[in-house]
């Protein structure tokens, strides 16, 4: 880990960058894989499964009956946590539709806004040593709340050719029936250009490594959508004197160990907290499972001390996290300070992880500095939102006016007349 103690804001824009990606070799890649399931389809993603994944997969649709098999390999402890995560994510997107608003702009000219399904969209979810069942939840049920016609879903198969009954049991319990054994850049491939098997999809959704990121950036040359520009996990924490070391250690570990990629940032004001959090953070990675992934995150990861509070509300703004946790006695004070972010954990009990399972707020966020500009999937994520207006004669005729002047000023004589013939 990196450590800086009260570092000058000059030297802030260094500290903020993330691992930077070999983007060019990887772009020659994406373009080789796209190209070859452009050409044969199914074919080409059965053998990507067997060169990336070491997997033997005869068909890429999964079966109805794998599904039903999944659903009981699985333990009811764990059926019950999916529901009731199920049950309060669908609660807090479900407040997120909006009543239709007509709005009358001048006397006669009434205008208003409708949302429309995106009718298809499919949803990648990471498979290998994290299968993200959680992200299954996360995006199926905004996508069923909002609509969607047809939700598909591809994930990586293991060795054997199988896909993690978890994630097979949250489709089904979403009502996604249409589940491919694919995985990778070549999933994205397959959902963006169709093949026999895989319906091609307006917008693709869902976390993945370097070459997800890359794929659903290249899938975008071919008219489809993408949630969002997003890459490794990420967590800012920001603490003052009441924050519990531990704690702050347990929440960086939780993003470390997404992956080496991964990067976490602590602040405090305080050199007790400093000084504990690092040891805390030492000693809880030795017994972790996924160790060799989060000591490698936290070659890339700053620890700061800094003078004030207000900076470090600062500093986290430049580096716009993914997730930010505010381990702060007065975090209601800062909020609105809060500039940057995908999702903010206020206080000492809120786990970065009751966000990434069962709170009801949606865990596919933007990362590296995208929280600048982008928001987390939402259930606008998964609609269009289309204008109409109507004009009576009275209207137009209160409206003509300045519709005429400002297309004459323009040299647009035909939109002038489009409303002088009907008012003559």
């Amino acid at each position: 880990m990196k450590i800086y103690r009260y570092p000058t804001k000059n030297t802030w824009a260094d500290l903020v960058q993330r691992p930077v990606l070999e983007r060019e070799e990887i772009s020659g890649l994406i373009a080789q894989i796209f190209s070859e399931v452009e050409k044969n389809g199914d074919k080409a993603l059965i053998d990507f499964n067997r060169k990336f994944d070491k997997a033997n997969t005869k068909s890429i649709k999964v079966a109805e009956i794998e599904i039903e098999n999944a659903i009981n390999q699985i333990n009811e402890d764990l059926k019950q946590a999916i529901q009731q995560a199920r049950e309060n994510i669908s609660k807090f997107h479900a407040t997120q539709n909006t009543e239709v608003q007509k709005i009358e702009t001048t006397k006669g000219v009434i205008c208003w806004r409708e949302n429309r399904a995106i009718e298809k969209v499919g949803i990648y979810i990471p498979g290998g040593t994290a299968p993200l069942f959680s992200t299954v939840l996360m995006l199926a049920i905004p996508a069923n709340l909002a609509g969607c016609k047809e939700i598909i879903l591809c994930t990586p198969p293991d060795k054997n050719g199988n896909i993690n009954p978890a994630i097979l049991y949250a489709a089904k319990l979403c009502g996604i029936s249409k589940i491919f054994k694919t995985g990778g850049a070549q999933a994205v491939a397959g959902m963006a250009l169709g093949t026999e098997s895989i319906p091609k999809v307006y917008k693709i959704f869902g976390p993945g490594n370097q070459f997800v990121v890359a794929a659903k950036e290249y899938a975008q040359r071919y008219g489809v959508a993408i949630d969002m520009p997003a890459g490794p996990s990420e967590v800012l924490v920001i603490a003052d004197q009441q924050a519990v070391p531990d704690f702050c250690a347990a929440d960086l570990l939780s993003q470390a160990e997404h992956g080496s990629d991964s990067q976490v940032v602590f602040i405090t004001t305080d050199l007790t907290i400093f000084n504990d959090t690092i040891e805390a953070v030492e000693q809880q990675v030795k017994v972790l499972p996924r160790n060799e992934f989060a000591n490698q995150a936290l070659e890339n990861s700053n620890f700061i001390l800094l003078n004030t509070l207000e900076e470090a509300i600062e500093f986290s703004n430049l580096y716009a996290p993914e997730h930010l946790i505010l381990a702060m006695k007065d975090f209601e004070k800062y909020i609105s300070k809060v500039q940057n972010a995908g999702s903010v954990f206020l206080g000492n009990y809120s786990c970065e992880s009751a966000g990434d399972y069962a709170s009801g707020t949606n865990h596919t966020l933007p990362t590296n500095a995208y929280a600048k500009n982008y928001s987390g999937v939402s259930l606008d994520s998964f609609v269009k939102k289309i204008t109409f207006q109507h004009l009576s004669k009275e209207g137009l005729q209160n409206l003509g006016k300045t519709i005429e002047t400002m297309a004459e000023a323009e040299g647009l004589f035909a939109h002038k007349n489009a409303v002088s013939i009907r008012l003559k």
